[in-house]
Order: structure tokens, then sequence, then C-alpha cells
């Protein structure tokens, strides 16, 4: 298999890395990453200036863009096969519930998803990011599974592993999303110079962490598999806007 990797904490984090070192011993990998950290880019592409691609002395490509950015052009022009899957991270931190919106590392999957090609975010939840090989034994696994039986039309799976030993680690299981509170305010301060600016607050505590949800699964030490789509359709409301439309 060939494998395209990608990801939004930047082409030097260590859960790329090993990300790259696990998916290397079931095909072929090429990575493209962006040059910096960028989470929380979301599924945005840079439309107003133009992308340049370098080679680090490791072999994987940085972008001086989006995640977004690094898995299009990868696929669209950089490369000169079309990956049979695109996996992304393994991001330090969790990409559960809403901030799936928001993340960069879910972004790199959803743009191959976009282009057709069976695609997976993993990301290791936790603050310490000690336990990353507990996530690439997970993708080990997952990769077993697909070997055994291939996907046939595209998939987007979100992946979410606790960061503990793998011993303790007590499967996996397919969830959904979970929900979480509004975040907590931003954080007021100044610069240097005097200027007043604004922190982004941290996010805000589970809101929906019932039983099949991610959040229920990494609070009991399972890594969460959540299968994603992305119509946004509020089909529920469409006789209702209907109604209020034409009365």
């Amino acid at each position: 298999m060939k494998f395209l990797i990608s990801n939004d904490d930047g082409y030097f984090a260590p859960g790329i890395a090993t990300l790259a070192e696990t998916l290397s011993r079931h095909g072929e990998v090429v990575v493209v990453a962006p040059e910096r950290d960028r989470s929380g880019a979301s599924n945005s592409l840079t439309l107003d200036r133009p992308l340049n691609v370098r080679k680090a002395a490791n072999g994987f490509f940085h972008v001086n863009g989006t995640p977004t950015d690094c898995v299009h052009v990868a696929v669209t022009g950089l490369l000169d096969f079309r990956p049979d899957m695109v996996f992304s991270g393994i991001n330090h931190g969790p990409n559960m519930g809403d901030d799936t919106i928001y993340s960069g590392t879910v972004a790199a999957a959803t743009e191959g998803f976009l282009l057709g090609i069976p695609s997976v975010a993993v990301s290791l939840a936790g603050k310490s990011g000690a336990h990353f090989a507990t996530a690439a034994a997970v993708v080990d696994r997952l990769m077993e599974r697909l070997l055994r039986e291939p996907f046939h039309t595209p998939v987007l799976l979100n992946v979410n592993v606790p960061d503990i030993p793998l011993d303790q680690l007590k499967g996996m299981t397919v969830t959904r999303l979970g929900r979480r509170h509004y975040a907590e305010p931003v954080i007021k301060a100044q610069n240097p110079r005097g200027d007043t600016v604004y922190w982004v607050g941290p996010v805000g505590p589970a809101q929906d962490a019932r039983e099949g949800t991610d959040f229920w699964a990494l609070a009991n030490n399972q890594a969460s598999v959540t299968p994603l789509m992305l119509d946004l359709t509020a089909y529920g409301q469409l006789d209702g806007i209907k109604t209020w439309l034409h009365s």
C-alpha cells in the first residue's frame, strides 16, 4: 500500500515520526506536513499566496500552509502516485466531540476523504504525550484489519487513543462524537507594547459524555473509532424552513 501522512503539529512533531515508522511496516510512506504548528487551522486552504514545498533532512516534505493545503498539494500535484490511504497524526492531544470542527488533524484526513481516498485521523488524547507507542499499536491493529478487509468506498475515521501504557488499553470501540460545553472565556492580557491582546481560552468540559461517545470510550481506557460525514444539511429542519420561507 501507499500512504500519504500529514498532521497539524508540524513535520518535526514526534507523533508524525511515530506514525510514519508504523505505517512503513505496511507499505510505502510519504510525509507532507506543515512547516510549523497549525493546530486549530480546520479545513482552511491558502488562496492568497503561492505555497512552497521543501524536503527536510529526514525525507519529510514540509509546506508553508495548512494541513488541508498539504494533502491537497500532495494528491493533486506533488506526488507521482495516488495514495491508497491518507493518515493524519499522531496528534498530541485529543480531537473529540466539537473539537473535530476546528481540528487541523481531522482537516487533513477530511481533505483526503474529499479527494476520494479512505482517510484516518489519529490523536493521542493526553497532555503528557508519554505513550505514542500505544497509539502506534492501535494504528497497527487497524491496518491488520484493513489488510484483511479493505474499504471499498472512501471512509473518514477519527481515532482517539488514551495516553496510557498499552497493557492498560481495553481495546477499540466504535463511537459517536460527544459534545462539549461552550469554551471558557478568552484570556485578556497586554503585550510588551502595552496593547490589549486576547488569548482564546481552553475548551469547556464534556457536556455529552454518555456511553457510546468518544469521551466515554477514552474515560474507560478504550480507543474510540468514530466514522465522520461531511453533509451538514439539517434534514429535520427542511420542511420547517420551507414553511417559514413561503408562508
